[in-house]
């Protein structure tokens, strides 16, 4: 695999075949940049150009695996090139070892060579005019900055428009990648509340059932069996009511029927009533006001919830339940006689207090659940304190 990497490019190959075969195509042609009897040709021979020629097409093979090195030693083989006839290949060769070195090179080199060659062209065209005081020494500085300034500036150019399209590209992927992970929390948060909603509303009628058919298949007696398959029955169509309404809301208006509207505070009494025909002694206590919808959901199913768990968990003994409001806060107190028993009365998954703790957090609430001693025994407490200001002032 190393070695495999080391290979140049089948591009940079194919340039240093076409270089060097360009090249002997010319020299084959006696054909040269100066002739003969130049005075700068020092060594004169039809065969001395192609040294710079070889070294100039090996160093094209270098043009992206290592850049530097190829172009300072093509800098070497085209000063060499210039004391003999030279080789046109020789010359274009070397051009795009300049190019070639900015835009595959270093962010250094890409910086870099582009000012080293403008200095080198601005120096090639005022020393020689300096020297002879003749106009045609200016051409030197326009073969100069032909041969390393433009070839540099165009890579320079080309690179920036590489970098800007990489980054651009790079921007669109982190956006996507973005907005993928928005929609995966947008879908896990909804998932937790059509979670949170489905064990609220179920939770406690099926509790109830379960109780109630334990009670039911456990005693043989008539009439017991028909009080509990009497309330088996209403918790079942209540359970079912209540299935039907997040379904409503699932399916988002798929038909005309509407789904009913979301519990409030307002039916907390004919909770608490439920929760007496499944057999708890509740006592309801509130002082609430009006309070945003937020809040009257989070409340009523934090209330439901601790109902069911004290239906479940809790020993024979009275559960109350009192909401009061202070002055920018809606706090929920509900108390249960703290069961002893090894395993609940009806199963359940664990997630209740979990969930009530959620929606208490939603609100920049917070929220409480464990015994308590007091003087009559130790009793279970949840506690919830929802704010109502920074609710209120969101909604408006």
């Amino acid at each position: 695999m190393a070695l495999r990497q080391l290979r140049p490019p089948r591009f940079d190959v194919s340039v240093a075949l076409a270089g060097l075969l360009g090249g002997l195509l010319l020299w084959g042609f006696g054909l040269g940049v100066r002739p003969g009897d130049d005075p700068l040709v020092l060594v004169d021979g039809r065969s001395a150009l192609l040294v710079p020629l070889a070294v100039m097409a090996c160093c094209e093979l270098l043009r992206r695996s290592a850049p530097r090195t190829a172009v300072l030693a093509g800098t070497v083989a085209l000063a060499a090139d210039t004391v003999t006839r030279g080789s046109i290949a020789t010359i274009v060769m070397y051009t795009d070892l300049v190019y070639a070195a900015v835009v595959y090179g270093t962010p250094a080199t890409a910086r870099r060579l582009p000012w080293i060659t403008g200095v080198v062209t601005i120096a090639a065209t005022l020393v020689p005019y300096a020297v002879w005081r003749v106009p045609e020494a200016l051409l030197l500085g326009l073969v100069a900055g032909a041969l390393t300034f433009a070839p540099a500036s165009t890579g320079l150019i080309v690179r920036n428009h590489r970098d800007a399209a990489d980054a651009a590209r790079l921007r669109a992927e982190q956006t996507a990648l973005l907005a993928e992970m928005d929609r995966v929390q947008a879908v896990t948060a909804e998932r937790a509340r059509m979670a949170r909603e489905l064990h609220d509303m179920v939770a406690n009628h099926l509790s109830a059932i379960a109780i109630h058919s334990t009670a039911a298949l456990s005693l043989d007696d008539p009439g017991t069996s028909r009080e509990a398959l009497t309330v088996i029955r209403r918790n079942s169509v209540q359970g079912l009511a209540e299935m039907r309404r997040l379904i409503g809301i699932l399916r988002d208006g798929a038909d005309d029927r509407e789904p009913s509207a979301t519990p409030t505070l307002d039916g907390l009494g004919a909770l608490v009533a439920g929760a007496r025909a499944n057999g708890l002694d509740v006592t309801l206590d509130t002082e609430h006001g009006a309070v945003p919808a937020p809040v009257e959901l989070a409340a009523y199913r934090i209330v439901q919830e601790s109902l069911t768990n004290a239906l479940k968990h809790a020993s024979a003994g009275p559960v109350t339940v009192c909401l009061r409001r202070p002055a920018d806060a809606l706090e929920i107190r509900v108390t249960s006689v703290h069961g002893d028993r090894d395993t609940p009365r009806a199963p359940g998954s664990g997630a209740g207090l979990v969930g009530m703790r959620e929606r208490a957090a939603l609100l920049d609430g917070t929220f409480e659940a464990g015994p308590e001693s007091g003087p009559d025994g130790t009793l279970w407490v949840v506690r919830a304190t929802l704010p109502v200001t920074d609710v209120e002032q969101g909604e408006a």
